[in-house]
């Protein structure tokens, strides 16, 4: 067939492949049938079939199909419209039913229980109206493909899983049952995609993807954005997918050199293109390693032996994205700027990897912030103007530059790359990219490639867009390129499969011949055998020696001390910030959050399924304290108890997050915060996973914290902490931007915010460590390791370079062991920086008396890898005798921490442990113990490492830390507080010389980037010296004297209880954060060895050898080792200065959990304080009084007063109310004096501040202010989203008054939820009248009495909410505002009536309220009188009473009298608290209830006795709640010219005409403390000026003529308090002497019309004109005047 290796004809198909021809030709519009024979050959079907474009989302994958469709078709004319039969009458139609009805969503499923018959299998197809959703569906399995693509029948058989519905023949009638609404013909093929089968909890899941037409099973579900490693080397078979645009189909198809057609064609395709004869016949070979990326345009298929040939997508995506740069700017109104050009997109990334060196790999990120740059500058005056108020402050900008075009890009490309030494190859083509890929593959086949990096391919036609790609040819660049595609499970599967089938052997004989004898572990055995009887004494003899422990002077290391929980100030301003932001989401109306309603506050932590993660927290939640500081438990606490708070996220989580929302909904009053610890961790979709379903640990999250109860729950808060929140910062992340709380800045322009006496060393830190100045770099990486690497990964092509990292790694782990110990031959087979990790290792405990040591992290992030290292590095130490001298753990996140008992031993020694069972179970618990920790799993899972880590060895981690928040993760490990007095750059060196080699120097941090660019450059290979061998020796044989170290110094070194979770959890919403710290800019100097001079001399060597380890590593942060790549990302700097570290924000790693457990704390004390409220608690003043009357009118125990009787009690004209205390020294002779002179000058705050108060606890029936939102409420409010906003209408409502001489007009605004309670005309609907009971009538649920409550600057903390005040009952209440104040009021009181003021009552005090209130009132109940009087009623039988209260009465008790005693003066009392509907309705059944004038209560206090209830009723003064009787009191007014004392005024007018005051002193009244609004919104200052200065009461009043400054208050208030203050002035007679009253003060008498009036005054009075005042008013403001004068 003119291909000799196209494949074996398959006899076994031809029947089927003969019936799909036939049936393609009978859809074909064409007559010319497809070849059959040409779908006979395997390679060829199976290589194009395993190309599609695997890469794209769902959505895409139906345009795939639609390109298979047209397989049989090979017409160009567009294909015939489906036209879909039309749905049954009365049937459904909406997506995701079936017609009967029936749900048929995976899911909405997932959890039923449906039906397969035999031989049937559940299926999902996917509808083109929800992509997001598949549709489950019952399919014979005949008709489907097997695992090859084959084999499946014709036609189609199929039940409805919904209704039931069976035997369904043909998928056309089955798609319109199940309402695909298609508009093409329906096919099983293009519609049923995935197998659906049962996870381990038994609920239904997509499984892999149905393989039709021979495509290879998609086994992995790989992600979008992910192309997967394709080879006969791997363990299973891959897809091989290409990255495709989804808005476009290839143009260039690749086929096997055979005569026919291709097996797909472009609907433009023709015979005559070139392209159509062009093929790759791709021969295996072990030579080529080759990573396409697809840039612009179509990349064509690629068929033939694929093996190693990889396509990603990721060039084409950075580059889509970066067209999108310019629609952030257009969203905000900005004109359409034009985004980066393909052509320029394309040669700056030729530019970039032009500048790259040998040993760099491309990073999609370094070419997304140079299109970023790019972009900005050529359109810099464009958003400059959208981002600057005044666009003309900047100076003229250039024009935008000239833009590439398609004939100059090839050749500006190829200018620029031929500078590079043929690193990067351009490849122009003038068809398609097919011609330019067969010429790359004949060029590396022929060996024309092997200097070349990069092949850029460029087919720039004239007429037509751009089609590009880059070929990754180099071996290095490739290598790395690819495993960084795999996913976690893959790259896991992959190692495991080279050490399993041994395929790493090799690698492993190499490294066992690496000495000097060529047999490393015959070498060990033989030192074995000749040291056995002379191996070093254990450590734990000089532990174990009772001098060590002893008083006998015997040097003993104090250092050792792990601090249990310490809040430390940044954590409690983080906690503090947290609090206020739930406040904020409580005081939103739109939230239901009623945080009043909550009693405690309970909780669950939710960690990643680390061991020792679960432990650490248990850790630190047992010794914070929180548990018994929130009343969750009792006193001696249980580990048991303790985990019942902290749930590992695993398969095992249900039960116990099952046991927290049932708790949660049993007990609605506590407020359960979810803690979502680590929330970066997991970030996948238990419905939607990317991950393959053979990954059990995936998705638990999102099935758990975003289950529809935890949504739904009114009472739980879930609190997402994370050190990493950009991973959850995305467009669909489920967190408002408002809720993100960041770690606090601990500077502000150079000013600390916290005194904190420890300095926290994070990324920013370790990188600035590396810039000039410093002396000993924190960063480093080995580059002979990297070497070594390098060398050895072209030797073996076929390894995964992560297996031969490790081995090299372990290799000169080991080889160092044996130098330490002796070996000196083995130093040449290790490096310069694993020697000097080992030797301080080894020697660190040696240099404690107490045998403190240092901890080595080394990360190997693969498991299968990580037990090769365990196994091999622990055989090593075993064979050299060093069991007891440093302990090898192996880190598995799946496991707890298995020790050797000696060193258990040991570590209960230091911590001074007894429990003979006690073992470590988090790595804090290895404070001091020499140890090589062996930190496994893919991801760090918020382990917390100890304060004596010395070394973070990262040079493993794979190159998936490419990803932001991989690497940050890794680096968070080594983050770390010190004392903030200790500066690293000043900071002693390490106790060991080779920390300051030079040479060592020069072969890491001198090997760091110049900050201008990333060089070309190779790095230097770090000499081999034997004196640093020598030094390391000598610094063994001198720390063998010991000597007392330093005692306390841990007081200054890292808390380790507070370095907690090194990540955080997913949905922040604390997301922690610290404010990005600056990064210096300037070009850093390398490092040489003149940098040596740093170093101490011998001498301060050894003294500080003989130090402890331990205690010297706490005082400085852990030195940190790199891969080369890594290393060259974190410290590069770009062009601009800006340093690229400077995107990788360097948030804080330490401190959350002690952040989130401090917050729960202050939580709860939040919570028990928004239970209580401030109340005043004074005692009555002048109850010592002369001629104090015993008689009793009444018995203790009656509950009404007897008419009759109560007219025979004196009215008491004295002031018993508190708030009176600093009224005028005018008294009467009952009153008590005071000696102290008032004259003083008072601020006018302190009578506030001095009234006492009492914290009380919020009863159920109290009243609340706005910021109360509870269920039973919120239709009382208004504020509830399921009822529509309140309406309101205003209506005026006028009356006469003959006293003001004009008519008064007020408004009302009336919710539509309140007009019930008025009378409206007819028509017109003109407010008449609020309507008004009877006496008569009589009803539990009902207020008679309408209630009036005037306020003024307190529309947030008035309490007007009186819904479980009143106990639910109906009541009308009417709030009274001031006209300016009424959209205020209404704004947060929409379901309150409102009574508004007229505007010259504006300045108004409360008595021109009151005033108004009680003439409404009368006037009211006239028009009542008048209009049920029609209706047959008396006017006397219309309720007169009114309820006027303040807005700060909080909460009502009642006093029950026993009287049960001996004697029958005998009585007890108790006092509870009671609803004021219950006082209310008790007063309204008085007998002859409308005798009295005025009613009221007492004044709550504490200090009440019995001889103040020994009379149940009193004729006196009552203030702040009374019911007034407005028709008794018509001739009766309030003073609308007081703003203080009007009550005392009113009740001594209502007396003097005669009428009834009644107080029941049963009964008592609760005042909240506000401090905001009421007396104190008045505030006089000067009209002049504005600045806020203290005016005396003095300067109140003025002479008429003087120059006074004027001041900006009402004429009578001054006069009141100038009077409150200074009337002795006036009256020096009255002051203390009763027999001087004061007649009348503030009143004048009208004497009528005359013009002239003498005054008989002149006789007896003396005037001077000195004596005139005034108010201290402008004349436009009104002044009083007034004239004093002296008695003759």
């Amino acid at each position: 067939m003119g291909n000799s290796y196209a494949g074996q004809l398959k006899t076994t198909r031809f029947e089927e492949v003969l019936h799909n021809s036939i049936e393609a030709s009978l859809r074909s519009n064409n007559l010319v049938p497809r070849p059959v024979f040409s779908q006979l050959y395997l390679e060829a079907e199976q290589q194009l079939s395993s190309l599609e474009a695997g890469n794209r989302a769902d959505n895409e994958e139906e345009e795939e199909e639609e390109e298979e469709e047209e397989e049989g078709s090979e017409s160009n004319s567009p294909p015939v419209t489906y036209q879909m039969k039309p749905p049954p009458e009365g049937c459904c139609t909406t997506d995701g039913f079936c017609q009967a009805g029936k749900d048929l969503r995976l899911a909405s499923i997932s959890n039923e229980q449906i039906e397969v018959p035999s031989g049937f299998l559940l299926v999902g197809a996917k509808s083109p109206n929800i992509p997001d959703h598949l549709l489950v569906c019952a399919v014979d399995k005949r008709f489907l493909p097997d695992d090859h693509g084959r084999n499946a029948l014709l036609g189609f058989s199929g039940n409805c899983v919904g209704c039931g519905k069976k035997g369904f023949c043909y998928f056309t009638e089955f798609s319109n049952h199940i309402n695909l609404k298609l508009t093409t013909q329906p096919k099983k093929q293009k519609h049923l995609k995935y197998y659906l089968v049962r996870n381990a909890q038994g609920t239904l899941t997509k499984g892999s993807t149905i393989c039709w037409k021979g495509a290879a099973p998609d086994h992995l579900s790989s992600a979008a954005g992910h192309a997967v490693y394709n080879g006969k080397d791997s363990p299973q078979q891959h897809s091989m997918k290409s990255g495709l645009s989804s808005m476009t189909r290839p143009q260039i198809l690749g086929t096997l050199t055979n005569p026919g057609p291709p097996k797909k064609r472009h609907k433009g395709w023709s015979p005559e293109s070139p392209s159509s004869n062009e093929a790759w016949n791709l021969q295996p070979n072990p030579q080529i390693a080759n990573r396409s990326k697809n840039g612009h345009g179509n990349f064509p298929y690629l068929c033939g032996n694929l093996n190693d040939v990889i396509v990603s997508p990721l060039l084409y995506t950075c580059y889509k994205n970066a067209q999108s740069i310019s629609r952030a700017y257009e969203q905000y109104g900005a004109s359409t700027i034009q985004p980066i050009s393909e052509e320029m997109q394309l040669l700056l990334t030729v530019y970039y990897l032009v500048q790259l060196a040998s040993d760099q790999v491309p990073l999609i990120e370094d070419l997304e912030q140079i299109f970023m740059r790019s972009w900005r500058e050529s359109h810099l005056s464009e958003i400059r103007q959208y981002q600057q108020a005044i666009p003309q402050a900047f100076p003229q900008v250039p024009g935008p530059i000239a833009p590439v075009t398609s004939a100059q890009l090839p050749w500006l490309a190829g200018l620029a790359a031929s500078s590079c030494n043929d690193s990067v190859h351009i490849i122009e083509c003038n068809y398609s990219l097919a011609e330019g890929l067969s010429e790359m593959f004949k060029m590396l086949i022929e060996g024309k490639l092997m200097k070349t990096n990069y092949v850029v391919i460029i087919c720039a036609a004239r007429n037509r867009t751009i089609d590009s790609c880059i070929a990754v040819t180099g071996k290095y660049q490739a290598r790395i390129l690819s495993e960084s595609m795999l996913t976690p499970a893959e790259y896991q599967k992959e190692v495991n499969y080279e050490l399993v089938t041994g395929k790493a052997e090799d690698l492993g004989a190499f490294f066992s011949s690496l000495c000097p004898d060529g047999d490393t572990d015959g070498l060990l055995d033989k030192f074995y055998q000749e040291n056995r009887a002379h191996i070093l004494p254990s450590v734990s003899a000089a532990v174990n020696k009772p001098a060590a422990l002893d008083a006998t002077g015997t040097a003993v290391c104090t250092s050792y001390h792990i601090e249990r929980h310490q809040i430390r100030p940044f954590q409690l301003a983080v906690a503090q910030k947290l609090l206020s932001h739930v406040c904020s989401i409580a005081d939103s109306s739109t939230q239901n959050l009623d945080l009043g309603s909550f009693e405690k506050v309970d909780f669950l932590i939710c960690v990643p399924p680390s061991e020792v993660t679960y432990q650490q927290t248990l850790f630190h939640l047992w010794h914070s304290g929180v548990l018994l500081e929130l009343g969750l438990e009792k006193e001696h606490l249980t580990k048991q108890r303790v985990e019942q708070y902290v749930v590992k996220v695993d398969a095992e989580a249900q039960a116990k997050f099952k046991a927290f929302l049932q708790n949660s909904m049993q007990n609605p009053h506590t407020l359960f915060v979810l803690i979502h610890d680590h929330a970066h961790w997991d970030l996948v979709s238990a419905v939607h996973s990317l991950y393959p379903q053979s990954d059990p640990a995936m998705g638990y999250v999102d099935r758990l914290l975003n289950c529809r109860e935890v949504k739904e729950a009114p009472n739980i808060v879930t609190l997402h902490v994370t050190s990493f929140p950009y991973a959850l910062q995305t467009q669909y992340t489920r967190i408002s931007p408002y809720n993100e709380i960041h770690w606090p800045s601990v500077y502000n322009n150079g000013v600390e915010l916290y005194h904190e006496n420890k300095k926290y060393y994070g990324l920013s830190e370790f990188i600035e460590s590396t810039l000039s100045g410093h002396s000993l770099p924190l960063l480093r990486y080995d580059s002979s390791f990297e070497a070594m690497v390098m060398a050895l990964g072209k030797r073996f092509p076929r390894l995964h370079s992560a297996v031969i990292r490790t081995f090299v790694l372990v290799q000169h782990y080991s080889a160092a062991m044996m130098a330490v110990c002796g070996l000196s031959q083995m130093k040449n087979y290790t490096t310069v920086e694993t020697l000097e990790i080992t030797q301080n290792l080894i020697n660190s405990s040696r240099q404690c008396p107490s045998g403190h040591g240092l901890m080595v992290v080394l990360r190997i992030p693969c498991i299968p890898l990580a037990t090769v290292a365990y196994e091999r590095l622990s055989h090593v130490r075993e064979r050299l005798a060093l069991e007891d001298h440093f302990e090898i753990i192996l880190g598995n996140p799946n496991s707890g921490i298995n020790i050797g008992k000696h060193f258990v031993e040991q570590l209960k020694i230091w911590q001074k442990i007894e429990d003979a069972e006690w073992k470590p179970q988090t790595y804090l618990e290895l404070e001091g113990l020499p140890c090589i920790l062996i930190f496994s799993g893919m991801d760090p899972q918020g382990e917390s490492l100890p304060r004596s880590l010395r070394y973070c060895d990262l040079r493993l981690i794979n190159s998936s830390c490419l990803v932001r928040t991989a690497l940050e993760q890794e680096l968070g490990l080594a983050a770390y507080f010190i004392s903030s007095e200790i500066s690293v750059e000043k900071m002693a060196p390490p106790n060991d010389v080779l920390e300051s080699d030079p040479e060592k120097l020069s072969s890491s941090a001198s090997e760091k980037r110049s900050p201008v660019k990333r060089e070309r450059s190779g790095s230097r290979d770090s000499g081999e010296s034997s004196v640093s061998s020598k030094a390391s020796m000598a610094a063994a044989e001198a720390g063998k004297s010991p000597h007392q170290v330093l005692s306390n110094s841990n007081e200054e070194s890292v808390n380790n209880a507070e370095k907690p979770q090194q990540k955080g959890d997913k949905d922040s919403n604390m997301a922690a954060k610290l404010a990005q710290a600056s990064i210096a800019s300037s070009s850093p100097s390398n490092f040489s060895s003149s940098s040596a001079s740093s170093a101490p001399t011998h001498s301060s060597f050894v003294l500080q050898a003989s130090q402890c380890s331990m205690a010297k590593a706490s005082q400085q942060p852990p030195i940190v080792y790199l891969p080369k790549l890594v290393y060259d990302i974190v410290t590069s700097a770009d062009s601009t200065g800006l340093s690229k570290s400077s995107s990788l924000l360097p948030y804080h790693s330490i401190g959350k959990t002690g952040a989130y457990l401090q917050f729960l704390s202050i939580l709860s004390r939040m919570l028990i304080r928004l239970t209580e409220v401030d109340v005043y608690n004074e005692e009555e003043i002048n109850t010592d009084l002369e001629g104090e009357s015993n008689k009793c009118y009444h018995q203790p125990g009656d509950a009404w007063p007897d008419l009759d009787t109560f007219k025979k009690i004196p009215f008491d004209y004295t002031i018993h109310d508190p708030k009176y205390e600093d009224a005028s020294l005018i008294c009467s002779r009952s009153q008590k004096t005071k000696s102290e002179d008032r004259s003083t000058n008072r601020k006018q705050e302190d009578l506030y501040m001095r009234r006492q108060t009492t914290r009380m606890r919020l009863s159920k029936y109290a009243a609340y202010n706005t910021y109360h939102h509870c269920e039973q409420c919120h239709q009382y409010m208004g504020f509830n989203p399921r009822y529509q906003l309140c309406e309101s209408t205003l209506h005026a409502f006028a009356f006469s008054y003959s006293m003001l001489g004009e008519e008064i007009q007020l408004h009302f605004i009336i919710p539509k939820s309140k007009e019930h309670h008025f009378v409206f005309s007819h028509p017109g609907r003109q407010l008449e009248s609020m309507r008004l009971p009877l006496v008569t009538d009589k009803n539990n649920d009902y207020i008679k009495s309408p209630t009036f409550t005037p306020t003024t600057g307190r529309h947030e903390h008035g309490l007007f909410n009186l819904y479980h005040a009143m106990d639910g009952a109906s009541h009308l209440h009417v709030l009274v505002v001031k006209e300016y104040e009424m959209a205020i009021y209404k704004k947060y009181w929409p379901n309150h009536i409102m009574l508004v003021l007229p505007s010259i009552f504006n300045s108004a005090g409360v008595g021109a309220a009151h005033f108004l209130i009680k003439e409404l009132s009368y006037h009211n109940l006239e028009l009542e009188r008048n209009r049920q009087e029609e209706l047959g009623i008396k006017p006397q039988d219309i309720w007169p009473f009114i309820i006027i209260s303040d807005d700060s009465c909080v909460m009502w008790n009642t006093i029950e009298i026993d009287c049960s005693g001996d004697r029958k003066s005998d009585y007890t009392w108790t006092e509870r608290n009671i609803s004021l509907k219950q006082i209310i309705q008790h007063i309204e059944s008085t007998p002859n209830v409308t005798h009295y004038a005025l009613i009221g209560m007492r004044k709550w206090s504490s200090k009440t006795n019995s001889g103040e209830l020994k009379e149940p009723f009193s004729c006196c003064h009552v203030h702040d709640f009374v019911m007034l009787n407005v028709d008794l009191t018509q001739n009766v007014q309030y003073n609308q010219n007081r703003f203080m004392c009007d009550d005392v005024d009113f009740n001594l007018r209502a007396h003097s005409a005669g009428l009834l005051i009644c107080r029941f002193n049963r009964f008592s009244v609760m005042k909240k403390q506000i401090a905001v609004g009421g007396q104190r919104s008045f505030h006089i200052k000067s009209k002049v000026s504005d600045n806020p200065v203290t005016i005396a009461p003095a300067q109140y009043i003025c002479a008429p003529d003087s120059k006074h400054t004027f001041l900006a208050a009402p004429a009578q208030l001054l006069l009141e308090k100038y009077l409150q203050y200074h009337s002795h002035r006036f009256f020096p007679l009255s002051v203390k002497n009763y027999n001087h009253p004061v007649l009348s003060v503030d009143c004048y008498l009208n004497l009528g019309p005359q013009t002239v009036v003498r005054l008989e005054l002149e006789d007896e009075w003396q005037f001077r004109l000195r004596d005139e005042f005034q108010t201290a008013n402008a004349k436009e403001d009104k002044p009083l005047f007034f004239l004093t004068g002296r008695h003759i």
